[in-house]
């Protein structure tokens, strides 16, 4: 599948932009690259990271321009959570089917690959480059040192938005009329932190487990990378009796860490180090819509819908946008405007679909992952799905490991827990949980709800 070739620029040099340049080459179009950032080939990381869960819909996106294979080398399957409560041992809870499993993978030095790869594909990179303005109707950019000094001036065909949560391209957009916007910022924030490997380079915890200690209002993850380190983050509130602001000092930071997390006691001096050296940052749900001006410019992943990071989905997300991007393409030919008009269409309620479960899912690894009465629901919906596949698919099966829409995944996830609230009142739940008893009122509950759906359609 080929196009009429075109001169066209992409702001931002992350993940989305550099796989999106991957697939536009591929269409055979000239791609240039804008970056404000200096090239992250060439710097230290910058301490601000979440590792990154890659599940199918970012495999699948690979897969298409023949990268799934390379980017493999440098992540590390993870079939199951870790779960540290308290001073209890550790609970292990599998996350699908035998096989299934989402990929731990450093940010930066995924990055770095995906430059690397969009280089020998034939894209060219501008990085310290700062996009100040674009004027939409003619796809020109203006970039430039600060924003009073003289600017270059380039004209293109098309420009992609790939900018992040706070966009430029969007900025300008946003000026429009009958263009909505919101963000919602969550009242904690995170800090990146690490656990260094052994001696011998292996890993200080089991390195195929996504590792949370949940704690209420707040709670702390670790995530492995190939070096046997682990990146971890702190998740708390900015203000409060436990939060970032109540911390002021090493002393405080270690005391922090062995009373809330005494199973990392062995890793307190690293972990007070990192409190201090990288900065706290923000958490943010941004919605925006139209994603798109006409023919001439469009926004993908961060830039078109920030979400936070409890699904581990804003990767996945922006990498199906362009999977299904390129799937319009197809249908479409060389007619961009009906190309980009399909592409938010379809994407537009799914990404708040995925915001919304991301939201969600904060309330449940921070809270309710602790709760035992949550853990014998999910034990409950495990044991039925294995009965009945055909029946029930868990919603967190439905996001990460199949490619049906986020929003279809929201709407049976919320009519599952309906039915699994009504199931958790019975009786001596904790007693009957796995008896034919249970199974046969799911099954109603799931007939009922079926005959319901049948009746009120037209």
């Amino acid at each position: 599948m080929m196009q009429i070739p075109k001169d066209i620029a992409i702001v931002g040099s992350g993940l989305v932009g550099s796989l999106l340049a991957i697939y536009l080459r591929k269409l055979g179009h000239k791609i240039t690259v804008f970056d404000r950032r200096p090239d992250i080939r060439t710097v230290e990381f910058s301490g601000r990271s979440i590792n990154l869960a890659m599940s199918n819909r970012g495999w699948k996106a690979l897969r298409e321009v023949g990268i799934e294979d390379i980017i493999k080398k440098i992540a590390i399957p993870l079939d199951k959570r870790a779960m540290h409560i308290g001073e209890n041992p550790v609970y292990y809870q599998k996350y699908g089917k035998e096989g299934e499993a989402i990929w731990s993978i450093s940010r930066g030095v995924l990055n770095r690959k995906m430059i690397d790869l969009a280089e020998e594909a034939g894209v060219q990179f501008r990085f310290n480059e700062k996009v100040w303005d674009i004027k939409l109707p003619q796809a020109k950019l203006f970039t430039g040192e600060s924003e009073k000094s003289e600017w270059q001036e380039y004209r293109f065909d098309l420009v992609f938005g790939c900018d992040g949560a706070f966009s430029r391209i969007r900025h300008k957009m946003q000026r429009r009329s009958r263009f909505d916007y919101s963000q919602d910022f969550l009242d904690v924030g995170y800090k990146e932190l690490t656990i260094p490997p052994n001696e011998d380079g292996s890993h200080k915890l089991d390195k195929n487990s996504f590792h949370i200690w949940p704690r209420g209002k707040f709670m702390f993850i670790a995530m492995p990378n190939i070096d046997g380190s682990f990146t971890c983050t702190l998740f708390l509130p900015f203000e409060g009796s436990v939060s970032f602001e109540s911390i002021t000092d090493k002393s405080e930071a270690r005391a922090f860490f062995k009373t809330h997390f005494p199973d990392v006691s062995g890793y307190i001096e690293n972990l007070a180090m990192d409190f201090f050296k990288n900065p706290t940052s923000a958490l943010v749900t941004m919605k925006c819509y139209p994603w798109t001006y006409w023919d001439k410019v469009a926004l993908v992943g961060d830039s078109a819908h920030a979400v936070v990071p409890f699904y581990g989905q804003g990767m996945n997300a922006g990498f199906e946008d362009i999977y299904k991007l390129y799937q319009w393409i197809g249908r479409y030919g060389d007619d961009w405007e009906a190309i980009f008009r399909a592409y938010q269409e379809d994407r537009k309620p799914n990404a708040d679909a995925i915001a919304e479960l991301s939201y969600r899912n904060f309330i449940e690894m921070s809270s309710k992952t602790a709760d035992p009465m949550f853990l014998l629901q999910k034990k409950i919906e495990k044991r039925f799905a294995e009965r009945h596949p055909d029946k029930w698919i868990p919603v967190y099966s439905r996001v990460t490991f199949s490619d049906r829409p986020y929003a279809e995944a929201l709407a049976l996830g919320d009519a599952q827990e309906a039915i699994m609230q009504k199931i958790m009142k019975m009786p001596d739940i904790e007693e009957i949980w796995d008896s034919q008893q249970v199974e046969l009122e799911i099954l109603d509950a799931l007939a009922a709800q079926r005959s319901n759906e049948v009746s009120r359609q037209p």
